[in-house]
């Protein structure tokens, strides 16, 4: 079980590499509040998901708050759904509809701030209409 307070943020994507370093960039804005894991990946090394490797890194990293499950594209939202779908959690668990990095980015700090998963949710979804220029 996660030992933070604040809502814990699961990335799932189809590369490894993609999910810790996605993992890195929000658990550091994060503040070290936040339990950030990146899953990503076959396990044996190939592009593509897990729902083993989800459920793992959410069993991880449950606690009272909830986790939010952030996927990349694809098989990723399926996976996580599939999760979802298939059984007894350990926590509240939501998949939210955000960008992969930006999402991830600004959950960190809602969960940061003590916001719950609802409001954790909402500030990765609301990431999708952040302009970069």
């Amino acid at each position: 079980m996660g030992e933070s307070a604040a809502v814990g943020i699961v990335l799932v994507s189809h590369s490894a590499q993609l999910a810790q370093g996605a993992a890195e960039v929000a658990a550091q804005v994060g503040a070290g509040v936040v339990d950030v894991v990146g899953v990503g990946g076959t396990a044996d090394g190939r592009l593509g998901t897990d729902v083993d490797a989800l459920a793992t890194a959410v069993e991880k990293i449950a606690g009272p708050a909830g986790v939010l499950v952030i996927p990349d594209l694809g098989s990723s939202v399926l996976s996580a759904k599939s999760y979802l779908a298939d059984g007894e959690l350990p926590t509240q668990v939501v998949i939210a509809d955000a960008p992969f990095v930006e999402g991830a980015v600004s959950a960190a700090v809602a969960a940061s701030s003590g916001a719950g998963l609802a409001e954790v949710v909402a500030a990765a979804e609301g990431a999708r209409d952040v302009r970069k220029l």
